[in-house]
């Protein structure tokens, strides 16, 4: 009989795919564990394997001498220190193109939902004012509205499909002109953000990227604009966009991510009437949680049978 290699889970994904890996090795879970050093201590030398969501750092992986693979739930791969997993020969692998039409679908929801208003309407008549005061506000259209899709990588693409379908003028802008699209290039974000009523960032997370929403370029989205949000909180500078928000110089927001989740800003807790926030769920369905699951098992069986990867960042 053979002994099936270990594989120490750091952070949990969705379950029913998780528990596939039982099949093709033996799981160890971290995040169970009261005593997690204690656990990584006694159980991470004989690991080949560790599986994780968007965290592994140097420690991590020294932890795990005999590590040969890192599987990332998620596309994005920004806490996961590639380089030095590179220095010790260790393959990462992430789940890219399966949460693809997922995100750009919660990226249109949350365009639709910022631009009328859909949340603040429901409160308008849960609490009575619909009776009260009348009809609701008028607001903001979405068809033929001008858009800017900051980073026009998978899911970029997919987010400009569906705003071409809502009639919209769309822009992007990244580090790189695309030859293959019909898309409006813009080499300088300060002038597209002027130009624009919505602003979707749909980048990388990391240091490259940090900040580079900042209140210049808030402020340029102007009292009418929209701010979407379904890449990594640290591409917002959420200070500013608090004020922002606050002061009335951006009209609205709609935040999918944030810097330090499950943590949000304590200063957008209490604006309500221009702000709307959900819990990092863009990828999460049953459907696409179970694919990027099976993602990272394929992955894994197919390292175990030849020790090659299906989706290799590194």
């Amino acid at each position: 009989m053979t002994t099936k290699p270990d594989v120490l889970i750091y952070a949990p994904w969705y379950e029913p795919a998780m528990r596939r890996l039982d099949e093709i090795c033996t799981t160890h879970h971290v995040y169970l564990a009261q005593d997690k050093e204690a656990f990584i201590k006694e159980h991470g030398p004989k690991c080949m394997g560790i599986g994780t969501m968007h965290h592994c750092p140097p420690s991590l992986m020294d932890a795990c001498p005999n590590l040969q693979i890192i599987l990332n739930f998620g596309v994005g791969y920004d806490g996961v220190d590639i380089p030095a997993a590179t220095s010790r020969g260790v393959k990462v692998v992430n789940t890219p193109d399966v949460l693809n039409d997922c995100v750009a679908d919660m990226a249109m929801a949350l365009v639709l939902a910022g631009r009328r208003k859909v949340t603040q309407a429901d409160r308008y008549i849960r609490e009575g004012n619909w009776r009260k005061l009348g009809n609701f506000e008028y607001v903001h259209h979405v068809n033929h509205s001008k858009v800017g899709i900051l980073g026009l990588g998978r899911i970029g693409l997919e987010i400009a499909n569906r705003c071409a379908a809502f009639k919209m003028d769309i822009s992007y802008h990244q580090r790189n002109e695309r030859k293959d699209v019909p898309f409006k290039f813009c080499q300088n974000l300060e002038e597209m953000a002027a130009a624009i009523d919505i602003l979707i960032a749909i980048l990388p997370g990391g240091e490259n990227t940090k900040g580079l929403i900042n209140e210049k370029i808030i402020k340029l989205l102007g009292p009418e604009g929209l701010l979407v949000n379904v890449a990594r909180g640290t591409v917002v500078d959420n200070e500013a966009l608090a004020r922002c928000l606050k002061d009335g110089s951006l009209g609205a927001a709609a935040l999918d991510v944030f810097p330090n989740e499950p943590e949000v800003p304590s200063a957008f807790l209490n604006i309500q009437d221009n702000l709307i926030l959900t819990p990092h769920m863009a990828s999460a369905t049953h459907l696409t949680r179970m694919q990027m699951g099976m993602t990272l098992y394929d992955n894994l069986k197919t390292f175990l049978s030849d020790g090659s990867v299906l989706t290799p960042v590194n």
